[in-house]
């Protein structure tokens, strides 16, 4: 129930009287107390009011028309509230049970849902809405499995909310269209990405950049219109609006293609904004997992120089052979990295884990970006001397901190020597998250024209669980695909 004028008001049932409303209190919203007086004025006609209504609720809330109840003493406020106004619906206390998921919305739906922090998912059943004017509802036959999904699936972002049904990189064949769909049809190759809505009328909106709308809507684990729960695509059926659906062009495979609607975008978009793009240029990714390996594939497609940055030495075959990567450096080896100083145009850093951002810097050039797309739980440590001081600059500090930590093994040097890393010269760091929907759009045309997909493992439903393990030790190549369609049984 929302507040009661300009006041809030909190009310504790006593007993197992349920249907009374006791202790109700009020308090101005950013203004001073009210007067003693006021306070008992108010109890007496609101509760008095509450109880009324109880008494002659009717079967349904919405067609409730109360009898105007006027507020006498000494409200500041000089025009009392409609009950329209002030109550948006009162439902009896022993009315107040919330719908069950299934309950919500006409269009029964099955999928598996995380219901707490461990994160393991199990089936579940819950509902879509009806098919709107502007919506289309699409039959899923595949989703990849997104590293964020095991973020939320376990709450380590702190925002999740249970059930919870993951999956943003959803694929499918159009099944209904509303009646004032124009793009797509029955039969449609189709998929949504990581949000389903946005406001519409902010700037961000204006310029296509509907996923930095203060009020995007998340394909799942957000409140959609109408308040009710969005749930992803580990389930059998989608239902979105037209601006939101992206279409999938009949040469770009489903299921290695499912994985571009929030990897792929994720990358694209960044080497396009920060002019990345270039034929000729020098550009690092670093991370060789579900987003880095598809940031190659489209960097070299648009004609840059890649360089792979990794931890790992065994991914070097992989990258330069398998994903056409021009060369590697391992970023725990400090010769390699102290010889590819100053090389590089611009880094897409992909990496979901804490890690040193200061050996990064050091490979840019006077004026490079260092990207981040990766969302690691715990902050990163940024110093500020590596964006601002030059290359020759840098070298010749870090040396002389070095040897200073050598001869006196003090640990105060060594920090300064990890300050120093971030100074070189002009440097930016920035981030970028997806990419509004023409923008998806045009990654998606753009891969089937150059025919980049993501290396996925296709899985049935019931691995899922085993999946996210194995997400949580690196075990992917490159990343999981969920065959929904073959695999999810009720």
């Amino acid at each position: 129930m929302k507040s009661c004028w300009n006041y809030k008001w909190v009310a504790e049932k006593e007993g197992k009287n349920e249907s009374r409303v006791n202790n109700v209190k009020f308090k101005q919203s950013g203004e001073e107390e009210m007067l003693p007086e006021e306070i008992e004025n108010h109890k007496n006609v609101w509760c008095g009011y509450f109880e009324s209504l109880e008494q002659k609720m009717p079967r349904s809330a919405s067609t409730m028309k109360p009898k105007p109840v006027k507020s006498t003493g000494h409200s500041r406020n000089p025009n009392p509230p409609s009950h329209r106004d002030n109550l948006t619906t009162y439902v009896s206390p022993r009315k107040m049970v919330a719908k069950l998921p299934e309950e919500e919305h006409p269009k029964q739906a099955f999928g598996w849902a995380a219901r707490d922090q461990s994160g393991l998912l199990s089936p579940f059943k819950f509902s879509r809405r009806a098919t709107a004017e502007k919506d289309v509802a699409f039959k899923v036959l595949y989703c990849g499995i997104c590293h964020s999904d095991l973020h939320m699936a376990k709450n380590e972002w702190g925002v999740t909310q249970y059930p919870l049904v993951p999956g943003h990189e959803i694929v499918g064949i159009v099944t209904e269209v509303g009646s004032k769909v124009e793009k797509f049809k029955v039969g449609d190759k189709v998929g949504v990405g990581c949000m389903v809505g946005s406001c519409r009328s902010c700037d961000s909106c204006h310029d296509n950049l509907e996923n930095y709308c203060p009020k995007m809507i998340l394909t799942y684990g957000a409140k959609n219109y109408d308040g009710t729960t969005t749930y992803g695509g580990y389930s059998d059926l989608m239902v979105a609006e037209e601006q939101f659906i992206v279409r999938i062009p009949d040469n770009l495979s489903l299921d290695a293609g499912a994985p571009l609607l929030c990897a792929g975008i994720t990358v694209y978009s960044p080497l396009r904004y920060f002019g990345l793009d270039k034929p000729g240029m020098h550009v690092g990714v670093v991370g060789l997992g579900g987003l880095g390996h598809v940031a190659v594939k489209f960097a070299k497609a648009m004609g840059v120089k890649v360089t792979v940055i990794s931890t790992s030495p065994n991914k070097k075959q992989e990258a330069v052979e398998n994903l056409g990567a021009d060369s590697f450096l391992v970023s725990r080896d400090q010769d390699q990295m102290q010889s590819a100083m100053g090389t590089l145009d611009g880094i897409i850093d992909t990496v979901s884990a804490v890690h040193p951002m200061v050996p990064l810097f050091t490979l840019l050039k006077s004026h490079g970006k260092l990207v981040l797309v990766g969302a690691p739980e715990k902050p990163l440590e940024l110093h500020a001397f590596p964006l601002i001081m030059g290359m020759c600059i840098y070298i010749y500090i870090c040396m002389s901190v070095r040897i200073t930590h050598l001869a006196n093994r003090d640990k105060d040097t060594n920090c300064m020597c990890c300050l120093c890393g971030l100074i070189t010269g002009r440097k930016m760091m920035g981030g970028s998250c997806i990419g509004g929907m023409k923008e998806t759009q045009e990654m998606i045309d753009f891969a089937a024209k150059h025919n980049i997909t993501a290396d996925v493992e296709v899985i049935p439903m019931d691995y899922v669980n085993t999946a996210m393990e194995r997400i949580l030790k690196g075990d992917v190549r490159y990343r999981f695909v969920i065959d929904v369609a073959k695999t999810l049984n009720p």
